[in-house]
């Protein structure tokens, strides 16, 4: 029996707590399934990206489409970060949650007019740029607004940077950014509008990444672009180098500390006077979560045996869309271990969380956690098959908060039931 899986979900007398707080009480209180999360490990990772860029003035902006749920941006706020958001949603719960335009990034390839103006109005730090049509209908908006729109260009580095093919995003043939080659004459361009103001220059090139070698290569080029650009009369104050640090989903995984990431760049961007700007979304928050399930049948068929649980594709799309593996623990462990697919009550044979996994011996009615589902699984959840999305609970200490409650039939039917009045 692994007896801890992280400093934050541990063992003791034989049940897996968060913190201090039982996982099995905080069921029995609020139903499952549901998502828990650390605050002390979300604390502890911030310091830890904050001590190890103290050496150069840093921004570390959350990338908010790991987590959005109000609380946790609270948390983001209260310990000085900003955030890099990818829609007027997000925006809109950014500032909610009281985080500073000015500490406020844009990035995404399809911004829409009313949320290019609303960021606009709100004066955020900066736009990352992904198109030459963008700077055009940025200006435009500007223009109207009577205010200048701060922009970075998402420069592609085409750096391959070790992950999953969905999730990697520096590369010429992926649809983010604009391509180094073409990036001069697009900041050329951008310096011909008068509504527009260059501040930096951006670059992501993937998530989950185990190997922090690739950031130095694409620094070494996104640098030599800025040098460029001096030498066009095109200065710049920051260079925003992304997110994209892995972090453990297998026992075996050991992914880079922020700490092995500012060894490496650090020494490039030092000299240069620009202030850096990070992205981090899931090493922030991933290892910090777990989504608590319950069994709901188990099924015998031939040589396949079912671990049937109240959770699936619906709450967490990882495993289904990328195969991702999510390690799974047993709340109160068992003796027996048997080979099993942990799958959910969803109407679709991609409905699964775990594919012939070694498990504990679960029976109806027991609990169990799916670990580092803290980034990207509430996040990306849906009401699919009219499924209620999970509640999502806080931890700190010996207590604990809901801090999403779980959603009903009523509010699931709310947008639709005006419709009802009239005739169809």
């Amino acid at each position: 029996m692994i007896e801890k899986w992280n400093e934050y979900f541990l063992y003791k007398n034989g049940e897996l707590f968060c913190e201090n707080v039982s996982l099995k009480e905080i069921a029995e209180e609020v139903g499952t399934p549901f998502y828990v999360y650390s605050k002390k490990a979300i604390l502890d990772k911030i310091n830890e990206y904050k001590k190890a860029f103290s050496e150069i003035d840093t921004l570390i902006c959350y990338a908010a489409k790991a987590n959005p749920n109000l609380s946790i941006l609270k948390i983001i706020k209260e310990e000085g970060l900003g955030a890099d958001i990818v829609s007027g949603g997000e925006l809109f719960k950014a500032r909610k949650a009281g985080i500073s335009a000015k500490k406020i990034v844009y990035a995404g390839v399809g911004k829409t007019d009313f949320e290019l103006d609303y960021a606009i109005r709100e004066e955020i730090l900066a736009f990352n740029v992904e198109s030459k049509e963008e700077l055009i209908v940025l200006n435009e908006i500007a223009e109207k607004r009577k205010k200048k729109a701060r922009i970075a260009i998402r420069v592609n580095p085409d750096v391959d940077p070790k992950t999953h093919p969905y999730i990697s995003t520096g590369l010429k043939k992926s649809k983010f950014g604009i391509d180094k080659d073409e990036a001069i004459d697009a900041y050329k361009f951008a310096k011909s509008l008068k509504n527009i103001e260059i501040v930096g220059i951006h670059c992501h090139i993937g998530s989950q990444i185990m190997d922090v070698s690739p950031y130095k290569e694409a620094i070494e080029k996104v640098l030599q672009l800025v040098e460029k650009l001096k030498k066009e009369g095109i200065e710049l104050s920051h260079i925003d180098i992304g997110g994209g640090l892995g972090i453990r989903y297998k026992p075996e995984d050991n992914p880079p500390k922020p700490k092995q990431l500012s060894d490496l760049i650090v020494p490039l961007i030092k000299n240069t006077g620009l202030k850096l700007i990070l992205e981090p979304g899931r090493s922030l928050i991933g290892e910090a979560g777990a989504l608590v399930s319950k069994v709901l049948f188990t099924k015998n068929k031939k040589e396949k045996h079912f671990i049937i649980v109240d959770t699936g594709m619906n709450d967490l799309m990882r495993p289904s869309i990328y195969n991702a593996y999510h390690h799974i623990l047993a709340i109160k462990p068992k003796d027996k271990k048997i080979v099993a697919d942990i799958v959910g009550p969803i109407c679709e044979t991609g409905d699964f969380l775990a594919l012939d996994r070694e498990i504990d011996d679960l029976k109806r009615r027991d609990l169990l956690a799916i670990m580092s589902a803290g980034a990207y699984g509430a996040s990306m959840s849906s009401n699919y098959n009219v499924r209620p999305r999970a509640c999502e609970v806080l931890v700190y200490g010996d207590k604990f908060k809901v801090i999403k409650e779980r959603e009903d039939y009523h509010y699931l039917i709310k947008p639709e039931e005006k419709a009802l009045e009239g005739e169809v």
